[in-house]
């Protein structure tokens, strides 16, 4: 009946599915490979120790008097020599492939250095992201968009507390720190719509500050920044003040004419130790 529950509960995962699991771009699908390689590894020894917990309850049961009874044992070299040489053989091993992959998927390296990258500065808030095209002269709240086949070169920062950026089908997850930019080159190689996210939490519309990222042809890609451009009004500094008071489940929002040097302005605004302007949530934010 347990292992029957269990199945029913479970009825609704496809772990296939899961958007680690199934990459669309090749930041997220190298290190779905560096997740596969490390599990494999470390499966040298978790799997020996299910076959002999499983081999050890049968012949040392309590009604199986013909298994060797040593009570007095306490040491053999075999044994520990077994005991600590296979784990530490499993961390140099790990660590091999971490440093491999650290500089492989170094965020800031370029995916393609001789095709030019979509420039998107992305601005954490209270609780929405902003995404800023400085070529395109448009900013968009909770949606992002690329062509497929294009790098993008996300500068990334905060205007309120620590947050992290993630888009798991393509790749992440990159801190944004208030007065710091930190940097991810992201690609998508098919057309899709994912689910990205803050996964840090930041207080009371955490959970909600999502967004969707749309990877088009570069034709659907024209058409959506001459949308923004048509439907948004301008961003300039009073309208961006008022957009980063803190609100929540904020729909996406366009806007046409960027307030010049905003995201450096915004980095200058706490990179100057003006941290009196920090948000303080309360308690039952922090803690709940």
């Amino acid at each position: 009946m347990a292992v029957a529950g269990v199945t029913v509960l479970c009825a609704g995962c496809g772990v296939a599915d899961g958007p680690t699991l199934d990459p669309k771009g090749p930041i997220a699908l190298t290190e779905r490979g560096l997740l596969f390689k490390a599990t494999a590894i470390m499966m040298i020894v978790i799997v020996p120790v299910f076959i002999m917990a499983a081999w050890f309850t049968v012949r040392y049961r309590g009604t199986n008097l013909k298994a060797r009874y040593t009570p007095n044992f306490d040491f053999y070299w075999p044994a520990e020599i077994i005991v600590w040489s296979i784990p530490a053989a499993i961390v140099v091993w790990l660590a091999f492939h971490l440093w491999e992959y650290t500089y492989k998927l170094d965020p800031y390296t370029e995916i393609d250095p001789s095709v030019k990258p979509l420039q998107v500065q992305a601005i954490a808030q209270d609780w929405k992201w902003l995404f800023v095209y400085p070529e395109q002269d448009i900013a968009v709240v909770n949606e992002l968009a690329m062509p497929v086949g294009t790098p993008v070169s996300l500068t990334i920062t905060s205007d309120t507390v620590m947050n992290s950026l993630v888009i798991p089908k393509l790749g992440g997850q990159i801190y944004a720190m208030a007065g710091m930019q930190t940097r991810l080159n992201l690609l998508a190689d098919e057309k899709g719509t994912f689910w990205g996210r803050n996964v840090q939490y930041s207080g009371t519309g955490f959970a909600d500050q999502q967004f969707q990222t749309h990877a088009q042809s570069k034709e659907d890609f024209d058409a959506w920044v001459e949308k923004a451009k048509q439907e948004g009004k301008s961003l300039d500094a009073a309208t961006y003040d008022a957009l980063a008071k803190p609100s929540e489940k904020v729909p996406v929002t366009y806007y046409s004419g960027v307030e010049p040097g905003l995201f450096d302005k915004i980095i200058a605004k706490w990179s100057h130790g003006d941290m009196d302007r920090m948000p303080h949530h309360s308690e039952a934010e922090t803690t709940e």
